[in-house]
């Protein structure tokens, strides 16, 4: 017998969103995570906002909400709302039910705040903590590299910070045609006026330049997960200066000391190799024999990273570095950070480090069910 459909609506609906999630769900094991490390958070979020006046969105739920939008490649916050608005799952991670969302000004209102105390990076670094508590990460062998985070800014926006602007053409005057013909373009000679911070960049020679930052990240070797990331201004040196960075607060945060890192050739420099020396971390990246007699520390540095290309486990860094490249991949077409959603480099090292936290929640979720 062929079923009717019953377009008459319901004004009252029943649901138990528990038995709606599945049992063997991802998220499952993501929420309760989450939800045990915001729970230690507490004295943190009492810290960060006022103990009177009317009551805000629990900033639980905006971190958990930021989790989703990066495991979902939600574009935008106002799709965000849009979707947990009507997807039961979303209501659920959120501990949501039935009540009304919030609108999507509560991240512009808030970020602030998570800025000034640190909120996001303490969150990521409870859960780098539990994933060397419970044994998932190493605490001897690492890699390190960066790559480039394409600006929300146009080319467009580019204007002389000495003389007169280029001409700007066209019907449209809010996207005007811009002629840069005859005019040399350097970071020097020019900057964004709609991120003045980003910086033209290029991935190899050949390549189209365009306005970036620099994206870094510190793997472990065991799980490949993220150990900590940071973002910096896309000069040519921003890989050496944040490896040092993210390995100075591996050891404070953590008290985590490297043994070993691997590295491409973009980190072959003297100096650097010799600040690695000096904190006792053993760098693996190919180095060319070095032809000079010069016992100055850099040269030394060089000539040690040298013999290390002969050992087993240069190699084996070597093979296991290029697994950074898939934790770049997920952040870049799962997380959204091929190019920034938002301006200023603070802003982006928020993004980056909630899709971090959510990249090692969801490794550690499969880890756990995998056994």
């Amino acid at each position: 017998m062929r079923g009717q459909t019953d377009g008459q609506s319901q004004m009252f609906l029943m649901i138990n969103l528990e038995q709606k999630v599945p049992l063997d769900h991802p998220l499952r094991g993501i929420k309760r995570r989450a939800d045990a490390i915001l729970g230690r958070m507490r004295s943190d979020f009492e810290a960060a906002y006022s103990q009177t006046g009317r009551p805000g969105v629990p900033p639980e739920q905006l971190l958990k909400a930021m989790l989703l939008q990066a495991l979902y490649s939600i574009r935008s916050e106002i799709q965000l709302m849009q979707a947990i608005d009507f997807n039961l799952l979303y209501r659920w991670f959120l501990d949501l039910a039935d009540r009304p969302v919030w609108t999507p000004e509560v991240f512009s209102m808030n970020r602030a705040r998570f800025a000034e105390h640190d909120l996001v990076r303490k969150f990521f670094d409870r859960i780098v903590h539990e994933a060397v508590v419970e044994g998932y990460a190493s605490t001897d062998h690492f890699s390190v590299d960066g790559t480039l985070i394409r600006s929300w800014a146009s080319i467009k926006s580019l204007r002389p910070k000495e003389g007169p602007e280029p001409p700007r053409t066209g019907d449209d005057p809010g996207n005007p045609n811009v002629d840069f013909r005859g005019e040399r373009r350097t970071n020097q000679t020019h900057e964004s006026a709609t991120d003045p911070e980003a910086r033209l960049a290029r991935k190899g020679k050949g390549q189209p330049a365009f306005l970036c930052h620099s994206g870094h990240v510190l793997m472990e070797n065991r799980n490949g997960l993220c150990m900590a990331v940071a973002v910096d201004q896309a000069d040519g040196k921003a890989e050496r200066r944040a490896a040092k960075v993210l390995l100075k607060h591996l050891r404070r945060r953590h008290g985590i000391h490297v043994k070993t890192v691997g590295m491409d050739k973009g980190y072959d420099d003297g100096a650097f190799l010799a600040e690695l020396e000096r904190l006792h971390v053993k760098g693996h990246l190919p180095v060319p024999p070095v032809r000079t007699h010069s016992e100055q520390a850099a040269a030394n540095a060089r000539r040690q990273a040298h013999r290390r290309m002969s050992t087993k486990g240069y190699q084996t860094s070597q093979r296991v570095r290029k697994r950074v490249e898939e934790v770049f991949g997920w952040l870049k077409s799962v997380a959204g950070m091929a190019r920034a959603r938002l301006v200023g480099r603070w802003k982006i090292a928020q993004e980056m480090l909630i899709s971090g936290a959510a990249y090692n929640l969801l490794r550690m979720a499969r880890l756990e069910a995998a056994g």
